[in-house]
């Protein structure tokens, strides 16, 4: 045992003339650099995650404005995934949908008021209105947003612990055909692909269009975009 040992010993000294105390200190070195780089690694890994997680988003609302002009140019009026018409909510504030199907002046007036509510709540939610936005997936929130592909999907199901997330199996079946029956999965343990759509209204001139707005609940204010026809 004592002839290895000192067999070692007299191997480590020989390479490169290095000292056992500079052995000892270029391992105390390495061990070091590796402790350092640890959170880096893991930074990078979390950036990649979210830009995949921005990527996945992106797809979605390309489809979406894909499914938006096919409606257009066969029912005169473009609609999103889960919406029965332009004029239709898909979720809304505190989970409240809405019809703006009253074209008349008076009903016109309070479409704008039902959709301004709307996307004041959306606001809050990506952090800009009043508050810090739904940063983190159990957090309370205010506006009601439906799951992408269902809560309940298989390869994707919408985590423990989350409320104000709803269904809408049309919509759901909309996405699934708009993917290719592919499910995104977001890269985020605690993340979950949802929508909302503000309805559209009004009518003639006086018509406006739907906005449909996509997130990843991983944190709602860096993970968003929007399509606003």
């Amino acid at each position: 045992m004592k002839l290895t040992l000192k067999s070692i010993i007299r191997n480590v000294k020989s390479i490169k003339g290095n000292s056992l105390a500079e052995f000892a200190t270029t391992t105390a070195l390495m061990a070091t650099l590796a402790a350092t780089a640890a959170p880096k690694l893991s930074e990078m890994s979390e950036g990649t995650k979210g830009e995949k997680s921005r990527n996945e988003i992106d797809k979605l609302i390309k489809q979406a404005g894909s499914y938006y002009q096919d409606k257009a140019d066969t029912e005169g009026r473009g609609r999103f995934p889960g919406q029965s018409k332009f004029n239709v909510s898909v979720g809304g504030p505190d989970g409240t949908e809405y019809d703006n199907s009253d074209a008349s002046t008076s009903g016109t007036a309070a479409a704008h008021a039902a959709s301004d509510a709307h996307t004041t709540a959306i606001m809050e939610d990506l952090g800009l209105g009043q508050g810090d936005g739904w940063r983190d997936y159990d957090m309370p929130h205010t506006n009601g947003w439906v799951s992408v592909f269902g809560r309940s999907n298989a390869d994707n199901p919408c985590p423990v612990g989350v409320a104000g997330v709803s269904d809408n199996e049309d919509g759901a079946a909309d996405w699934t055909n708009l993917m290719g029956d592919e499910v995104l999965t977001s890269t985020f343990q605690d993340g979950h692909y949802v929508y909302t759509v503000v309805a559209g209204g009004g009518s003639g001139n006086k018509v406006f269009p739907p906005v449909l707005y996509v997130g990843d609940i991983e944190n709602m204010v860096d993970f968003n975009n929007v399509l606003e026809p």
